[in-house]
C-alpha cells in the first residue's frame, strides 16, 4: 500500500484525531501541513474535490482499512454506543464565544464523565477505543 499521507493544520484536533489513530494502529503516514491563509490549497483541491472532510468519517475510514489494534468495540451493541458518543461530541463541538464555550464544555464534561465513562478508564472500559479519539 502506498504511503498514507495527512493533509491538515497541525494545532487541529481534527487533524489531532486522524494522527492518533494513525499510530495507535502502527500506521505509518507523511503529514503535508496545509495552508489555511493560502486560498489556493494546491494540495487538498488535487487530493478530492470537497475540501473538508468530517474527523469522524476519517476515522471510521481508518478503522476499517486497517482493522489490527480495534477503536471500535467487537460487540455491536457497545460499537453503537461508542458511534452515539461520538455523534454526541460532534453535535457539541463548539468553537465561538469563549463564555459559552467554556459553559457548555463544562457541562458536557460532567454528562460524559457520568454517562460515558463512569467508572471506566476509557468509554468502553480498560481499553481505548475509536470514541475516545473522537470529537468527545
Amino acid at each position: 500500500m502506498e504511503e498514507v499521507k495527512l493533509l491538515g493544520f497541525c494545532p487541529s484536533p481534527f487533524v489531532y484525531r486522524i494522527i492518533w489513530a494513525l499510530k495507535h494502529k502502527d500506521v505509518k503516514y507523511k503529514h503535508l501541513e496545509e495552508d489555511l491563509w493560502n486560498k489556493k490549497r494546491d494540495l487538498l483541491l488535487q487530493s478530492k474535490p470537497v475540501q473538508k472532510v468530517p474527523s469522524l468519517v476519517i476515522l471510521e475510514y481508518i478503522e476499517e482499512m486497517w482493522p489490527h489494534n480495534p477503536l471500535l468495540p467487537q460487540d455491536p451493541h457497545e460499537r453503537a454506543m461508542a458511534r452515539s458518543w461520538m455523534k454526541f461530541g460532534e453535535d457539541k463541538n463548539v468553537g465561538e464565544e469563549q463564555e459559552k464555550i467554556v459553559k457548555e464544555a463544562k457541562e458536557l464534561l460532567k454528562i460524559l464523565e457520568k454517562d460515558g465513562l463512569g467508572e471506566n478508564k476509557f468509554f468502553v472500559g480498560d481499553e481505548i477505543g475509536l470514541v475516545d479519539l473522537g470529537p468527545v
